[in-house]
């Protein structure tokens, strides 16, 4: 499994140094969080190498050296918020359990956060492992690691990181926006009552980019080029909103940036039945200032765009973008879904989440739902839609 260095790996300090400060660092990482590996990873082209680690490396199949895809890591999920920094049960959760990564590491619980050089954009990750589903890490394991990670960005800012692979990132990202090829797939969200279709959400993917939707939002994060390559898939699905039955709404996922770009806000705004447009903001994406997302959403809400709140119950925010942003729809995070129907904390959790629905006036759609006893534990308490694959895989519009 082992790539060749790029000129970024080879500015970080392995073990040879005289001045072992990173591995200094992943010890005290492993420590602080009771965690059985930590390492220190570059991104080079459309993979993560592995630069320095710590820890039993030998029973979790990790070397210094070794690479795996961007695609099947963690890490890319995490910088593309497709996963919170924290993830406990990993074997269990659906959107980890079937990666290989998983598998062949044996994680059963991560921490990562990004390492960023000074103001750039991130140039690796900073990552704990361990085999069991770490029930003791919460938010302040993810601060802990955050912390860490930005220690080690501005000492490898002080050292220098070539420009190499940022460059080749931005290179493949553009590429996609001048083409502007993206094919629209949708996934249906149903009445799980009666297993009517209620609406869809609209889901990007990009011909020829072997490695994903993930991985090519994060590279176009990491690069400046987030919010450019959003607005293609906005108008993308726009473009086949016609092809939908009538009277389904549409909903179109957007990171709290784009929300705020004036450039995304017209085209939301042109879109042809915006009382049918449903806005999806993920839970996993911060919001350090509400005023400006706010600002953004009043002109939508006027012209009757909706907003929902994506993976409810996880990632950076909790439950704050739901008590500052009020919105129509509450999607209930994988994480709560997967196993309700045999999980009483499962099952309170989502009682809870019931009420509050209710009390703010908001519709509560339960994502990942796989399995009919789950679809009928949601129904007993009170969940009415649904959206997984036990209703529909996502599939082109075409």
């Amino acid at each position: 499994m082992a790539a060749p260095r790029s000129a970024a790996t080879a500015a970080v300090p392995t073990a040879d140094r005289a001045d072992d400060w990173v591995h200094r660092l992943l010890d005290l990482a492993r420590a602080r969080l009771g965690m059985d590996v930590a390492w220190l990873s570059v991104f080079t082209e459309s993979r993560q190498e592995i630069a320095s680690a710590t820890g039993e490396l030998d029973a979790m199949h990790v070397s210094e050296g070794m690479s795996v895809p961007l695609e099947e890591s963690f890490c890319v999920r995490v910088l593309s918020g497709q996963l919170p920094p924290v993830v406990t049960a990993a074997g269990r959760n659906p959107l980890t359990r079937d990666l290989p990564v998983t598998g062949q590491l044996g994680i059963g619980s991560y921490v990562g956060a990004p390492v960023r050089t000074g103001d750039r954009p991130p140039v690796g990750m900073l990552c704990c492992i361990s085999r069991d589903a770490g029930e003791q890490l919460d938010g302040s394991a993810a601060r802990t690691v955050e912390m860490l990670a930005e220690l080690i960005g501005d000492r490898l800012a002080a050292e220098g990181i070539a420009e190499a692979e940022l460059a080749a990132r931005r290179t493949r990202v553009r590429q996609v926006l001048e083409r502007g090829a993206v094919t629209v797939h949708v996934q249906p969200v149903v009445d799980m009552r009666t297993g009517t279709v209620v609406g869809h959400e609209a889901l990007s993917r990009f011909p020829g980019h072997e490695d994903g939707p993930a991985t090519l939002f994060a590279d176009a994060a990491a690069v400046g080029l987030g919010v450019e390559l959003e607005l293609l898939a906005v108008r993308s699905a726009l473009g086949v909103a016609d092809r939908l039955p009538r009277g389904l709404r549409l909903a179109v996922n957007l990171s709290p940036t784009a929300l705020v770009s004036p450039a995304v806000a017209a085209v939301l705004l042109d879109a042809t039945d915006t009382d049918a447009l449903t806005v999806e903001i993920t839970e996993h994406s911060p919001i350090e200032d509400y005023a400006p997302v706010l600002a953004a959403l009043g002109p939508l809400r006027a012209a009757g765009i909706r907003l929902s709140i994506d993976d409810a119950g996880a990632g950076y925010a909790s439950l704050r973008h739901i008590l500052r942003l009020r919105p129509d729809t509450i999607k209930l995070d994988i994480a709560l879904v997967s196993g309700v129907d045999v999980d009483p904390a499962r099952q309170a959790m989502t009682a809870a989440m019931v009420a509050f629905a209710a009390e703010t006036g908001a519709r509560l759609v339960a994502e990942g739902v796989e399995t009919p006893a789950e679809r009928d534990a949601l129904l007993t308490r009170g969940v009415r839609y649904g959206q997984g694959h036990l209703f529909g895989r996502p599939v082109a519009v075409d």
